[in-house]
């Protein structure tokens, strides 16, 4: 019997498995969707303070300049959020850093490298605004996209390692002759960093399109409000079709390489050829029900060809096979992904036929509405491939190393610790929305056509004789 199969049949679920696993849902799902502000928003910013140089723009540059003060903020949630994420790995999981920390922690530790330089240069940034020349500071911009996808690289490159575990050897149940290069740079690190970076960048550029959207939509339509929308959406409508083929690339490596999880997400309960793609539909009793199929497409989607072989769950071991409840949970997260994925892109198509034909930014009712709720899409299929991800890879923590169930605790009593993080997030979420609130009304009293601390964003700090004019 293979050594893994030996594990699973003497692991017993923990009275802790349950809050540990809800507590890391919540905690990652609420710190996901401030990823996209770090890495994305802080290069929308940098397009604009670009083009304000570059044009002598000076509504572009006071976009930049509040967009900095956004960023500043939600940087700030972000490092507090992603603290407490840090020290989950080690109260909810001590069985995978106890037995994989050696391995496991290496991208963390290079994510705390690009951690410091970005938090290094957001303060150069923010701080650099009339203190420094209008193109020095802008550089000092860049190693703060540069530092946010690094971190968020490094990131991926973990959650990647549990999917496809390399670069080290395990001896007696102990990692050793660990590779760095090896553990970072696994199998499923590429295509799950590079649809992740493009989220990211989807994320952010319709979140704050559809902030802008919604201003214009209440009669704001001022060119401030204008160039807010259209910088931000011209970046999310080209990563939109990049990311369709991106990820028809990495459901394919998934299929390859991952076939457990692929199983689950189409939802094929028998290995088989000739497999329809079924829309919808849930696993009941080891049979897809209520879902609407598409002859052949499966099997086209993954090998080109109608006679590809597709594993089914009867194809995984019965010890580790994922109970339906998981299946039909990863099965419709995925189709949700996808289907926000294919409405953003229309979207996206929609607004490139608009400017072409006016070489404009759209003001259409119409138009304007389907761009204020695509932020909300979008951000709804960010957690949605997460779920996919992690809820995919279930019953494993390490595939084919470390079952889930072996690395939550064995004692002690997590639904305390998860009460006080609910309190705690509740209050940060309640704060945030609090501070942007206020810079929002500030903005707001301030007008479009001046800067709310001064008449340019470059140049010596007004006098109090020239605040009160």
């Amino acid at each position: 019997m293979h050594p893994w199969m030996e594990t699973v049949l003497a692991a017993a679920g923990p009275d802790q498995l349950l809050p540990a696993r809800q507590m890391m849902a919540f905690t990652l799902g609420f710190h996901i969707i401030l990823v996209p502000f770090g890495v994305a928003f802080t290069a929308i910013m940098l397009i604009a303070n670009w083009r304000g140089l570059r044009r002598g723009d000076e509504q572009a540059l006071l976009l930049a300049r509040r967009w900095s003060q956004v960023a500043g903020v939600l940087f700030a949630v972000g490092a507090v959020s992603g603290t407490v994420l840090s020290f989950e790995l080690g109260l909810l999981w001590p069985g995978l850093m106890g037995r994989f920390g050696a391995a496991f922690g290496i991208p963390f530790a290079v994510e705390g490298l690009f951690f410091f330089v970005e938090a290094i240069f957001v303060a150069i940034y923010i701080y650099g605004w009339r203190r420094m020349r209008p193109w020095p500071h802008f550089w000092t911009g860049v190693p703060v996209v540069l530092a946010g996808i690094g971190g968020t690289s490094s990131v991926v490159a973990a959650n990647a390692w549990m999917n496809e575990p390399a670069g080290f050897r395990l001896q007696d149940g102990r990692v050793t002759e660990v590779r760095p290069l090896g553990v970072f740079f696994n199998g499923a690190f590429w295509y799950e960093a590079v649809h992740m970076l493009l989220a990211a960048y989807m994320v952010a550029g319709f979140l704050i399109a559809g902030v802008y959207a919604v201003g214009m939509l209440r009669g704001r339509r001022d060119r401030l409000r204008r160039l807010g929308l259209a910088i931000p959406l011209t970046v999310a409508a080209l990563a939109a079709p990049v990311q369709i083929v991106v990820g028809d690339i990495a459901a394919r490596e998934v299929f390859d390489d991952e076939s457990a999880k692929f199983a689950a997400i189409e939802a094929l309960p028998e290995t088989s050829t000739r497999v329809p793609e079924v829309l919808g539909g849930v696993l009941v009793d080891g049979q897809v029900r209520y879902g609407v199929e598409i002859p052949l497409g499966a099997s086209l989607l993954a090998g080109f060809s109608p006679d590809t072989e597709i594993r089914g769950l009867d194809a995984v071991p019965a010890p580790v096979r994922p109970a339906d409840r998981l299946v039909n949970t990863v099965h419709l997260a995925f189709q949700v992904m996808v289907g926000i994925g294919f409405a953003l892109l229309a979207l996206a198509a929609w607004y490139a036929w608009l400017w072409w034909r006016r070489r404009r930014v759209p003001e259409g009712k119409w138009f304007l509405r389907c761009v204020a709720v695509s932020g909300v899409f979008a951000v709804a299929a960010l957690e949605a491939g997460w779920v996919v991800t992690e809820v995919g890879r279930q019953p494993w923590t390490v595939v084919g190393y470390l079952l889930t169930a072996d690395a939550a605790p064995t004692s002690g009593n997590i639904w305390p610790f998860f009460a006080a993080t609910l309190a705690l997030y509740a209050a940060l979420a309640a704060g945030t929305f609090l501070v942007l609130r206020l810079l929002r009304d500030r903005w707001r009293s301030a007008g479009a056509d001046t800067d709310d601390e001064g008449r340019v964003p470059y140049g010596p700090a007004p006098t109090p004789a020239e605040r009160n004019s």
